[in-house]
């Protein structure tokens, strides 16, 4: 008996292909992805993007510009764009980076050549050279910093050899002349011309100062814009779920015979459709604004000064919504399939679009991927409001984009929707 059993479980499992997915495909779907963003961290194959504004125009400056350049896990831009070789400014490279187009921008400030100093007692009167972050992304900010503090030493090689011998002869006093005819023989020129250790010092800082700062936010605003990030992340996931286990009631009433009577009334199939659309839409809406006021009240999240982009933005997420769960169950032929198949696609569209952590940690490759999420749409138009401040027309991708998959969702379930006007 207990045999019997045993095989009848087995063959359950061998015709359900959704319990059989859930089983093995989606465990070994979600390791590939995990292993793929978090894997590579300690070897990261992916480029960090920086724009570099050379405000000093020495041959130091140049020099590090050169370095950077020749480092291979930076993409660095120089130039407005490809086609207009001007030189980035500040100004265009704070752009750049508030804009989302670059994670971090560097500015080498004037002056830099002549208060270069790589080995130091002090740093009031050092020229600091200046990382224009977008801070949502913590990972690139940093990386930068420490490459830019190797290519400081690497970069003049010269330079940094000329201010450690001054600085051990602060402390341990002036090198004999043979030393020193060696020395400059080997740095070329005379190390007089490099400057002195400044005058009063109580200990050595070594390499150039660098100040992060965050553009994305005035000073003393705080953080609380992050919490946009896991609002939105977060609520489009949960809004997928709910929008594909409400449009299973069109399987509850397939079930206890109505939807056939609806659909043959004056309603039509069309009519249904629609109607459940306009329901989970409304719905949709609704989860979303409830999510974001209890961020507002409880974490702080500026909903009240962005009302206006995240009525846009929710409105478009919820119809796209809406239609995803419309042909999730239309392509379904239980209430069991429909929590199966939903579960599959949309815990895998979450994780690839950014919804259960950034894609910033991702890979050039999987960040392209991801775009053909939902998710990532979503999540962008909310990071736009929120964190980049960006004006209503500055939405217009996202919501043109959010706009085409809910007519292709609708269409898309209206063909599959065709079973029930044969029954």
């Amino acid at each position: 008996m207990i045999g019997t059993i045993v095989r009848i479980g087995w063959l359950n499992l061998r015709r359900d292909r959704v319990a059989q997915a859930l089983t093995f495909v989606l465990p070994i779907l979600f390791f590939s992805i995990f292993a793929t963003v978090f894997g590579n961290q300690r070897n990261p194959t992916r480029k960090v993007s920086v724009a570099v504004v050379d405000e000093d125009h020495s041959d130091y400056s140049r020099q590090i510009v050169a370095a950077l350049q020749a480092e291979g896990g930076l993409s660095v831009e120089t130039t407005v764009s490809k086609d207009a070789p001007e030189p980035l400014d500040r100004a265009h490279a704070e752009a750049l980076v508030k804009g989302g187009t670059l994670p971090v921008a560097i500015v080498l400030p004037k002056g830099l050549a002549d208060h270069a100093q790589l080995w130091s007692g002090s740093t009031g009167d050092r020229v600091a050279i200046q990382l224009l972050a977008d801070v949502s992304d913590p990972v690139a900010p940093q990386m930068v910093q420490g490459l830019l503090q190797k290519v400081s030493f690497t970069a003049a090689p010269q330079m940094m050899a000329s201010q450690g011998i001054n600085l051990f002869e602060k402390y341990s006093g002036p090198l004999t002349s043979e030393q020193r005819e060696r020395f400059d023989a080997w740095v070329h020129e005379p190390s007089a011309s490099r400057g002195t250790a400044p005058a009063q010092s109580s200990g050595v800082s070594i390499g150039l100062p660098i100040d992060i700062v965050n553009v994305m936010q005035p000073a003393g605003t705080g953080n609380d814009s992050t919490i946009s990030f896991y609002a939105a992340g977060l609520g489009v996931m949960f809004l997928l779920f709910s929008c594909s286990g409400n449009s299973g009631t069109l399987l509850d009433e397939q079930d206890a015979g109505t939807l056939g009577r609806l659909v043959g009334s004056r309603v039509g199939l069309n009519g249904v459709l629609t109607g459940k659309w306009i329901f989970l839409t409304l719905m949709g809406t609704l989860q979303l604004c409830v999510m974001f006021t209890w961020g507002a009240l409880v974490f702080r999240l500026p909903l009240a000064s962005h009302l206006p982009g995240f009525a846009i933005v929710t409105i478009f997420t919820a119809a796209a919504a809406a239609g995803f769960g419309l042909l999730l169950a239309t392509l379904s032929r239980t209430r069991a399939q429909l929590s199966g198949l939903s579960t599959i696609v949309i815990l895998t569209m979450s994780s690839v679009g950014g919804s259960m952590f950034p894609r910033f940690l991702m890979s050039d490759t999987m960040q392209r991927i991801g775009l053909v999420t939902f998710n990532a749409w979503a999540l962008d138009g909310y990071l736009k409001v929120f964190w980049r401040q960006a004006p209503l027309v500055d939405l217009w991708p996202q919501i043109v984009v959010l706009a085409a998959m809910a007519a292709v969702f609708l269409a898309a379930a209206r063909v599959f929707a065709r079973k029930w006007e044969a029954a």
